[in-house]
């Protein structure tokens, strides 16, 4: 299990490194067939450690209490998952979508190589070898922002590594203070890494409080939001879709971590940590959902949304409820396949048609219907309605605030979902409705069939199916996530 965990995680970072620096890759068939065979193995190691069983692998110690280790656990499994699948399904879109931007070995090989550092954030054993993976994701992300080298692209990516280390200096501030006095940087379920702290609780609340700002970042909740809009839009759309769908995942991932596993989440119930943190993310969500709603350019706007429904799932998480943090995790999931598959559609449109703008779109659902149709349900899904997958995260979440009983919270937290909802039907929608009926002014003798190919069909397709079965069948997942839940609140 030790070497299949090696595999898994540093498989894809040396492959992409030998599609990146070793010559000999004389033609754009070679490259692509090199790129899908390393990222498929890669998925396979990752699959057997999936559906293993528990495992730790130990690399290196260093400073005496130090270490490097991984740890696979009932969530890593699940992150795990969920980025493996996405993964493969803009691995694939990415093949035709490439033609037509340059450096595509570039493309590829940061591509293959970005998938072994999420594999490692997901199986981390502790604090410091997440942060290490997590500085490493965002350096080696960046190159897929700035892909086309304009000036929009650089500016954009700069702001996203000022942003990005910001953030994870906050959480470095934290993971010296926690090593300090808390005891352990471990992973344990429920978290037991305060109870050597002693009397140091104003200072554990403050550091605490920096450490989901940090990690907040990524995840683009506000007040560190603004690179989020800026960075995802420039970059090729398969790569918006997955670090809009799960790059940002991982700055959820290390919240859950701090909080969950290792200081424990009664550390910060009924705090002033945990009115902040509440706050901060519903003035995201309302925030996120009126700007994609003004917003005209269509990848922006998608970013914008990204940047509300991320705060869902951190609201969720701050309500410190067992069935809040269900929905939560169950928004990881659901938004994932959602969010890549608008993404996606949103680069088939692109493609085809060389549209940016929304106002642009009048009567593309005649001219590429299948690629709206993926788009229109997943939309469905996110605005979250019946029986798609939207819906059921988001009863969980307001379930759970209602009964979590915080003042105010329990239930402004369904008041501004629902707006929310409302908006995000705002911002979608009228794509479908205006591309479907586009009016009597419409020229329907100039009419053509844009649809893209199969290679690019087929991945929107899959994930447009994924959003609403896992709405009509959720009970296997739903229970597996209760498992994990239970373990932590």
């Amino acid at each position: 299990m030790n070497v299949i965990i090696c595999l898994a995680v540093f498989f894809p970072i040396v492959s992409g490194l030998l599609i990146l620096f070793l010559p000999g890759v004389k033609s754009r068939k070679q490259l692509l067939s090199i790129s899908l065979l390393s990222l498929i193995a890669s998925m396979l190691w990752a699959a057997a450690v999936i559906v293993g069983e528990e495992a730790e692998l130990h690399l290196l110690r260093f400073g005496g209490s130090l270490e490097v280790y991984f740890h696979v656990d009932r969530l890593g499994r699940v992150f795990a998952a969920v980025i493996t699948v996405v993964w493969l399904m803009a691995g694939i879109f990415s093949c035709e979508y490439m033609k037509h931007e340059k450096e595509e070995k570039r493309y590829f090989g940061f591509y293959v190589l970005v998938y072994g550092v999420l594999m490692a954030l997901c199986f981390s054993g502790n604090l410091v070898t997440y942060y290490m993976f997590y500085e490493m994701m965002t350096l080696t992300t960046l190159p897929l922002i700035m892909h086309n080298k304009s000036r929009e692209a650089i500016m954009a990516g700069l702001k996203y590594l000022f942003y990005s280390l910001c953030g994870a200096y906050m959480a470095l501030f934290g993971i010296y203070f926690l090593n300090r006095y808390a005891g352990t940087l471990d992973f344990v379920a429920g978290g037991r890494g305060l109870e050597a702290a002693g009397g140091h609780s104003a200072l554990i609340l403050v550091v605490i409080f920096l450490m989901i700002l940090g990690f907040g970042v990524k995840a683009g909740m506000f007040p560190m939001h603004a690179w989020l809009p800026t960075a995802h839009p420039v970059a090729p759309a398969p790569a918006s879709a997955v670090l809009s769908g799960l790059v940002v995942k991982m700055g959820v991932l290390g919240i859950v971590r701090v909080i969950f596993y290792v200081v424990g989440p009664e550390v910060i119930r009924g705090t002033w940590v945990q009115t902040a943190w509440l706050t901060l993310t519903l003035i995201t969500v309302f925030m996120g959902s009126m700007l994609a709603y003004r917003e005209k350019v269509m990848k922006k706007r998608l970013a914008y949304s990204t940047v509300s429904q991320i705060s869902y799932i951190l609201f969720g998480l701050a309500l410190l409820n067992p069935e809040a943090m269900t929905g939560s995790l169950l928004h990881v999931v659901f938004h994932a396949c959602i969010k890549s598959c608008l993404f996606l559609s949103a680069g088939a449109i692109i493609y085809k048609t060389g549209k940016l703008r929304v106002d642009e779109m009048t009567g593309i659902g005649k001219e590429m219907p299948v690629t709206v149709w993926c788009y229109t349900f997943a939309s469905l899904a996110l605005v979250g309605i019946p029986p798609a997958s939207g819906f059921i995260s988001k009863w969980y979440l307001a379930g759970g605030s209602l009964e979590s009983g915080i003042p105010v919270f329990s239930w402004l937290g369904p008041v501004i979902l629902l707006v929310s909802a409302l908006l995000t039907a705002g911002y979608l929608l009228p794509i479908t409705i205006r591309g479907f009926l586009p009016g009597a002014d419409y020229d329907y003798a100039g009419l053509e069939k844009k649809e893209p190919a199969l290679t690019m069909l087929i991945p929107l397709m899959l994930l447009a199916g994924l959003s609403v079965f896992l709405g009509v069948f959720p009970n296997p997942l739903t229970e597996y996530l209760n498992e994990i839940v239970r373990t932590l609140v």
